[in-house]
């Protein structure tokens, strides 16, 4: 097949893509057929990795567009893998060929969702070095970038509350699946930290705690998980004791050893 007709072929599948993907109902089941054999279009055109020179701007633009989506999809699936690789195919694009296309209008919002994904997985190194390949006014100035940004700010000062209430304040949806994955993260240290501080709360001071916002359901949920014991009547989180892991002194042992040393003094006297 020509490459012309393998483009057409492309360009007509790609736009099946795009309207199903853009429907309020979107089969995302059918999306992903569709961008498992637009790939391999594209890596038989060179566009999934592409290298040298490509003049064809049509070209481009299309490979760009099926990648976006491709990105955006993964978020709506939950498939962080597949995410990141299709970033890492996106910058490509972004940088090896900005100045042959025209501005994406997805660059800056698939941007800030891939700086909130290394911010979701820990991986400040990253989110840093991300953070210069981009202009340093977009960091104040573009609410896509500015966002993550904050949010991790908000991080190093231990500002947890800001990072819930940053939720209301999202540039789009898509960036609340990452919040939530960083709420995980925060919920499980304030836990861990109150095992340690407290021998028991009430139920609605550890729904506030934790961000529940009162849902009492979640909080017995998330208990559950921790191996909390709940009792209803009290409405009270006692937090699980560790008896059975107590640390025996081996007292035997050490008594021995000292009357050694203490004889061994006595002998360099």
């Amino acid at each position: 097949m020509s490459t012309s007709s393998r483009l057409q072929e492309a360009s007509q599948l790609y736009n099946t893509l795009e309207k199903e993907f853009a429907s309020p109902k979107a089969d995302f089941t059918k999306c992903a057929t569709y961008l498992a054999k637009l790939k391999i279009a594209l890596s038989e055109m060179n566009l999934l990795l592409p290298e040298g020179e490509i003049t064809n701007v049509g070209e481009l633009l299309i490979a760009r567009n099926i990648l976006e989506i491709g990105a955006l999809w993964s978020v709506r699936v939950k498939d962080i893998p597949s995410f990141e690789r299709y970033i890492a195919q996106l910058n490509t694009y972004y940088t090896d060929y900005s100045s042959l296309l025209p501005q994406s209008q997805q660059m800056y919002p698939l941007t800030g969702l891939n700086l909130l994904r290394l911010l979701s997985q820990n991986r400040i190194a990253e989110f840093h070095t991300a953070l210069e390949n981009i202009e340093p006014e977009l960091l104040l100035e573009n609410p896509y970038i500015k966002h993550p940004v904050h949010l991790e700010q908000y991080l190093m000062e231990g500002s947890y509350n800001k990072v819930w209430n940053s939720r209301e304040q999202v540039p789009a949806p898509d960036y609340l699946f990452f919040i939530d994955i960083l709420m995980r993260t925060i919920r499980n240290e304030i836990a861990s930290c109150s095992e340690k501080a407290y021998t028991s709360l009430p139920l609605a001071d550890a729904a506030t705690l934790l961000f529940f916002n009162n849902n009492l359901h979640e909080v017995l949920t998330f208990a559950s998980e921790r191996g909390w014991n709940v009792i209803p009547a009290e409405k009270k989180i006692y937090f699980a004791t560790k008896d059975d892991e107590k640390v025996e002194i081996p007292h035997d042992t050490i008594i021995r050893q000292a009357l050694n040393y203490a004889r061994e003094l006595e002998q360099i006297v």
